[in-house]
């Protein structure tokens, strides 16, 4: 097992639930149905990669191999470019902040680190990966 990954995994679970306690409690107070759109996207993808980066941690007990450690990595990269993002996007949204068009651009980077991390994940548990 990759236990770095596992901890993160339930670190990244444990603040998925306060943070969407957050949004369900204290956020609707002063979001905009579009604000807590974009938040409640950021929490639903950081919590299913939460299961995502604890699967990679688990299999690489059996596939001790390159593409699992890398999939685990993307996961976190996922989680921190694109729930990030949403969740600074949703403040600068509420807040009405200029200046921050460049946040845009970065949640779909972080949706290509789960691609990656999903397509690494696969390519660690194929024949070829095993050798």
């Amino acid at each position: 097992m990759k236990k770095g990954f596992l901890q993160t995994a339930m670190l990244m679970g444990a603040i998925s639930v306060a943070i969407g306690a957050f949004g369900a409690h204290g956020l609707k107070k002063v979001a905009d149905d579009y604000a807590l759109g974009i938040f409640e996207t950021a929490v639903r993808y950081q919590f299913f990669h939460v299961f995502a980066l604890m699967a990679a941690g688990m299999l690489f007990k059996f596939f001790p191999n390159k593409y699992i450690k890398g999939a685990g990595y993307l996961f976190m990269i996922g989680m921190l470019l694109f729930s990030g993002s949403l969740y600074l996007l949703c403040m600068v949204h509420i807040k009405n902040l200029a200046g921050f068009e460049w946040l845009g651009p970065v949640t779909p980077l972080g949706g290509l680190a789960f691609i990656a991390g999903w397509l690494l994940l696969l390519a660690g548990i194929s024949k070829k990966a095993m050798a």
